[in-house]
């Protein structure tokens, strides 16, 4: 990925909440038909053992046999910036457009996985990451067990060694402050979630 110095950045701890907030990853590997691309839910594991990153997709999907290399490319926010929202298009017309954005990549080793109680357990933390915090939460076991059996056998587990992390955050920081308050007060202005998050992204950069 391309990271110019002052869009960098290299901290985990920001590029883990990238990650844990934005689970939905796009997973490219290499395989004999050429490069293959797939959103998956991710979670990521950084207990005592190796760092990674687990999911499930569907058995019919082919791409889980494709181990190896393997890249994924998790987004946060993203808005586009116009230049009329910088003082200095007023001072000098010396600007043009750009887009703002987020992202994480991860590089690392594929594996499959057909482990039944392995699929059963990241199942189950899959469901219990994304239904906490609701008033009726949903669980794995809400579900009758046939069933639950039943759809384990539709899925095959991966599991992502991961070799190297890559953080960017394109998020204003190379424009004068008097350009990025600009920047603030034109995304926040914008009926869009991703415009304000973005405005708070890059009043935080």
């Amino acid at each position: 990925m391309y990271q110019p110095p002052h869009h960098r950045v290299d901290d985990f701890a920001a590029q883990a909440a990238l990650i844990r907030a934005r689970p939905l990853g796009l997973l490219v590997t290499n395989g004999p038909n050429g490069l293959n691309a797939n959103p998956v839910p991710f979670l990521l594991v950084d207990d005592d053992g190796p760092l990674r990153l687990v999911a499930h997709m569907a058995r019919a999907n082919a791409q889980w046999r494709e181990e190896g290399e393997a890249l994924v490319v998790f987004t946060d926010a993203d808005a586009y910036v116009t230049p009329s929202w910088y003082e200095t298009k007023k001072e000098t017309g010396k600007v043009v457009p750009t887009w703002n954005y987020a992202t994480v990549h991860v590089h690392g080793t594929l594996r499959a996985i057909e482990d039944r109680d392995w699929l059963r357990a990241q199942v189950e933390a899959l469901t219990r990451t994304h239904e906490a915090g609701r008033a009726d939460p949903w669980a794995v076991s809400d579900a009758p067990a046939p069933y639950v059996e039943q759809m384990l056998r539709a899925i095959v587990g991966i599991e992502i060694a991961i070799a190297r992390i890559e953080g960017k955050w394109k998020v204003s920081q190379n424009r004068p402050a008097q350009d990025r308050a600009g920047v603030i007060a034109g995304l926040e202005s914008q009926d869009d979630d991703s415009a304000r998050a973005m405005a708070r992204m890059v009043r935080e950069a």
